[in-house]
């Protein structure tokens, strides 16, 4: 893909400025202070700036900026100090969560009889294996018989319906000091290895299930620590391995895994109502394989830039912005802070904006779907989404900037404000989903290529970044915040039930699944 030209940086002050006066009635009225003069001073190479810093502090502590490292929190430091700088604010949210680090590519063979060594995922994640090494899974090195746990071969013709594993009882007669091999189905993974390791089992082998749609290599997540190895493998390597009555195996992970400490960090403007808050957010933490500058330091430097050149401002609405710690392991700085808010606090919030990815190298310009206008895969979100929808789409319309619809698939940190019934919206520009001809046509690039090619890898660098896709989202951003700082009326209801009422199960992960079951 051809980079983009440096013209592009400059746009960012100059659409803000071209877009706020169309946008409508939502806009600030005379006596507010000039939104085109703010924009002129929301540009992209100060975004860029903050990116370099992010690279920087990645630099320093080995490559990565994952939270429970001390690439994090550095991260949030910075952000935090350059937040309070500007006279937020800030509280830093300490929180628990399982860490979880492999060190070394796992081993699986049998060793008798058929000796077969099976091609594991490395630690890059690329190319996907025949088998992977679950998150949280325990260390360990062992060599034993392997014990077939309630199988469905060949498996039933429906999806999620095996319970290999899922009840004690499934463990009768289990020998202790097997390797216990189950199968994908009704109940989490977490649950199938702690009835093997409570049964004696020295390691776990989990295969996927064999329907269509669930054949290939598990990736998943036990959610907690436990102490046995454990891995997933595609329904083949699972197959493989039932087939061979009396099968010794070799098994072997390398890993840490433990309990530790990480952080969101949430600045509160001084200014506006504290009972209509307009939050934006971003998750802070990369992935532990690399920097994470597109994923996701685009979303954070993009916030924080405006943040920085809005805080003065006397809005008539206040403004939220907010950095989330682990959300590359299931939203969980999102969730925990979600959840340590009580229903009067959450009914202050009128809407939520999220931002993530936002400067792919082989960018689309996406808008979450607030209103399902393509009526296929997720729903709408809360009321008052399809408003927020429609924000984004007449600023790209007036720019005469193509743009799509994005699905509210719960792989980022709108899904817990969702689930409340808080009114979402966003921007998103790929991550590792393959470019369709259509939208090369629309907005060029590369198709049959993943938006972004670096997608949790280590060459997720500042050299990873698009200019274009950039200015023009930090443009969005800041056209967003002006606009909803002002606003007499927020998207939503003035009212909605309470958030226990609306809470609801919601696909969580960066996988496009739920990675734990």
């Amino acid at each position: 893909m051809r980079r983009t030209t440096r013209r592009w940086p400059v746009m960012a002050a100059a659409t803000v400025a071209l877009v706020l006066p169309l946008i409508g009635p939502a806009s600030p009225a005379a006596a507010d202070p000039d939104p085109a003069a703010l924009a002129k001073a929301i540009t992209a190479p100060g975004v860029k700036q903050h990116l370099r810093e992010l690279q920087r502090i990645a630099d320093a502590n080995g490559g990565t900026r994952a939270s429970g490292t001390p690439g994090f929190d550095a991260s949030a430091t910075y952000v935090a100090g350059k937040l309070r700088k500007a006279g937020y604010k800030v509280t830093v949210q300490p929180f628990e969560f399982p860490y979880f680090e492999e060190l070394a590519e796992p081993v699986l063979e049998r060793v008798s009889p058929s000796p077969r060594v099976f091609v594991p995922t490395p630690l890059s994640g690329t190319p996907i294996g025949e088998f992977d090494t679950m998150t949280q899974s325990g260390s360990g090195d062992v060599t034993a018989p392997l014990r077939a746990v309630d199988l469905t071969l060949p498996p039933s013709p429906t999806p999620g319906s095996s319970t290999s594993g899922c009840e004690a009882a499934d463990f009768a007669g289990f020998p202790a000091g097997a390797i216990a091999l189950m199968q994908r189905g009704t109940c989490d993974f977490v649950v199938k290895a702690r009835n093997a390791a409570a049964a004696g089992a020295v390691g776990a082998i989990i295969f996927n299930e064999g329907q269509p749609g669930r054949t290939a290599t598990l990736q998943g997540t036990l959610g907690e620590p436990v102490t046995i190895p454990v891995v997933g493998t595609s329904f083949a390597a699972g197959e493989n391995l039932a087939a061979v009555a009396g099968s010794v195996v070799h098994l072997k992970t390398q890993t840490i895994s433990q309990i530790r400490t990480t952080y969101n960090v949430i600045a509160d403007s001084k200014w506006g109502d504290g009972n209509k808050i307009v939050q934006f957010g971003a998750h802070l933490d990369s992935v532990l394989a690399g920097p994470g500058i597109n994923d996701n330091g685009s979303g954070s430097a993009g916030i924080l830039e405006v943040a920085l050149k809005v805080g003065a401002l006397p809005t008539r609405n206040k403004l939220r912005f907010s950095f989330w710690g682990a959300e590359e392991l299931n939203l969980l700085g999102s969730e925990h802070y979600v959840d340590t808010l009580s229903p009067a606090e959450l009914g202050k919030i009128k809407v939520y904006l999220n931002f993530d990815m936002i400067a792919s190298p082989n960018y689309a310009l996406q808008i979450y779907d607030g209103d399902d206008s393509d009526a296929v895969g997720a729903g709408p979100g809360p009321e008052g989404s399809a408003e927020i929808e429609k924000l984004f789409e007449k600023y790209f319309d007036v720019l005469r900037q193509p743009h799509i619809g994005t699905d509210f698939t719960g792989r980022s940190d709108y899904g817990p404000f969702i689930a409340v019934g808080i009114p979402s919206g966003g921007l998103f520009t790929g991550a590792e989903v393959l470019k369709t001809p259509e939208q090369a046509a629309l907005f060029g690039g590369t198709a049959g290529q993943p938006y972004d090619g670096c997608y949790h890898q280590s060459c997720d660098t500042i050299n990873n970044i698009s200019d274009k896709a950039l200015a023009l989202n930090t443009g969005a951003i800041a056209t967003a915040a002006v606009v909803y700082a002002y606003s007499r009326d927020l998207p939503g209801p003035d009212t909605r039930p309470a958030p226990a009422a609306l809470r609801t199960l919601h696909t969580s992960g960066a996988d496009h699944h739920d990675p734990t079951r």
